[in-house]
């Protein structure tokens, strides 16, 4: 995942002490310094005269909703995952809203990043446990899924429709070549050109609706920006904004693409096996649910350009760093298809 490449102040000295006055013991603001990782929300390093504390700035502004995936994440800690909720106010409330923003303040964890390049085989397996146990202790967690509506940019159940796929990469293919040209662009149409022929070889794999693995409750965004370490152990499960309902093993297999896949666009496979391997001790998902998953996510992959509609529909360039990779993967992927099911099976 790239780092954001858009910084933004933080909040000012007044506001500061207006949202840290509403606590007890939170002290007066000493420093805050911009977090520049990630792509959604904003984050903040704040020093206060009592500790250090996370600062979330939630660009959605939901407080209801904010509020919710603030309880269940205390849930959560409580069964024993690692996960920081949020503090609360004198009121007992972990949203604040100043000036119609909402914010809320986490403990801060000391601990780092790590992609699946730096985790060893047995640190990959305890991943592929630890989601496993995200998904079954929000099974208990939760009341169920019914009713449940699926957060902002979460996978709906229909797979991608080929035809709307071939307009959306003409239309991408029509802004790439109009505008001055640089070596970005020159590999988007590359990538486009190239994807647009696999596709149209292999429309006819399109995943039945009746091949919707089972659903459950699942974090929603499950990668190493939201996951920190502290040596070589899980420290904290962070960002909760896209908790919802969805096929539960499609996380694991996104996770797994997330975390393990290389600079050159391939996947780690010794990782995933033991990996995917631990995911299904864990949750007793069995082969089949994980094949399903697995074709379902290889689809959406070789149907999805997100990163290329923000660049050139929204004229942001966040994403553009994780592009390279991303774009080489549908293309190993999908002539390694047999070996990386194997992975996640096996």
């Amino acid at each position: 995942m790239p780092r954001s490449l858009v910084t933004h102040a933080p909040p000012d000295s007044g506001t500061l002490r207006t949202l840290l006055g509403r606590y007890d013991r939170a002290g007066e603001p000493v420093a805050c310094e911009t977090l520049t990782e990630g792509l959604l929300n904003r984050g903040y390093r704040l020093s206060t005269t009592r500790g250090r504390f996370f600062l979330k700035h939630h660009l959605d502004g939901d407080r209801d909703a904010i509020a919710r995936q603030h309880e269940v994440t205390r849930r959560l800690g409580a069964l024993g995952l690692p996960v920081a909720p949020p503090v609360a106010d004198a009121d007992g409330n972990t949203v604040t809203v100043l000036g119609g923003r909402c914010y809320a303040l986490h403990p801060w964890i000391d601990g780092r990043h790590r992609d699946g390049g730096e985790l060893t085989a047995s640190q990959s397996r305890r991943l592929g446990a630890l989601l496993g146990h995200v998904h079954t202790c929000l099974e208990q967690v939760m009341e169920g899924p019914e009713g449940a509506v699926p957060g902002p940019g979460q996978v709906p159940d229909a797979a991608a429709d080929p035809e709307d796929t071939f307009a959306l990469i003409e239309e991408l293919l029509s802004l790439v070549r109009d505008r001055p040209r640089d070596s970005f662009d020159e590999l988007a149409e590359h990538r486009l050109v190239e994807r647009r022929a696999l596709l149209e070889r292999h429309a006819h794999r399109r995943p039945p609706a009746a091949a919707i693995p089972a659903r459950g409750w699942v974090h929603g965004d499950f990668h190493p920006l939201n996951l920190l370490y502290r040596g070589a152990e899980p420290a904290a499960i962070v960002d909760w904004d896209r908790l919802g309902v969805q096929p539960r093993a499609e996380e694991a297999v996104r996770a797994a693409v997330i975390f393990f896949l290389r600079p050159d666009g391939t996947l780690d496979l010794a990782k995933i096996r033991p990996y995917a391997r631990a995911y299904r001790r864990a949750t007793g998902a069995d082969a089949a649910e994980l094949a399903a998953a697995c074709h379902r996510v290889w689809w959406e992959r070789l149907n999805d350009f997100w990163m290329l509609r923000w660049r050139y529909q929204l004229g942001d360039h966040r994403a553009d760093p994780g592009f390279p990779a991303s774009a080489a993967l549908s293309v190993w992927w999908t002539g390694a298809y047999e070996a990386v099911r194997d992975a996640f099976t096996g």
